[in-house]
């Protein structure tokens, strides 16, 4: 069965108060305050934030959709890293992914990326964190 998980990291001033979202549809919300920071490192942050969740349910088959096209080339090897601060970022992520036997990363516009965005934006409002557990009927 395919998980499915939407991330969203943003940065109010670039760097500044920064937050990540991460929202796996009937599942888990979350909203991780990150401090001061940048876009990049927010949006990474959201996609080790969705990595480890997806590693700790046991997730063999992880659909990941993002709103940065940065993060999302950059994981499909289609970028290269360039940043030295997000080179590490970037090579943890690459170690959860190997660990994940069917994983999938694919860019979306940021309209439907909405629920992700909501829960970044949370984070930086609230300068906190949270996670909300759904109730899945399913």
């Amino acid at each position: 069965m395919t998980t499915t998980v939407y991330i969203d990291g943003g940065s109010r001033g670039n760097p500044g108060p920064a937050g990540a979202g991460v929202y796996f549809p009937g599942r888990v919300r979350i909203a991780e305050y990150l401090g001061v920071g940048t876009n990049n490192f927010a949006e990474y942050t959201a996609l080790l934030t969705a990595l480890r969740f997806a590693a700790a349910m046991r997730c063999d088959d992880l659909r990941v959709f993002s709103d940065s096209e940065l993060v999302v080339k950059q994981i499909r090897g289609a970028y290269k890293v360039k940043n030295e601060n997000i080179r590490p970022l970037h090579a943890v992520a690459m170690g959860w992914v190997r660990a994940i036997p069917r994983f999938r990363i694919e860019h979306i516009g940021r309209e439907h990326n909405k629920d992700a965005d909501r829960l970044a934006n949370d984070a930086m409002d609230a300068r906190a964190n949270s996670v909300v557990w759904e109730r899945d009927d399913a």
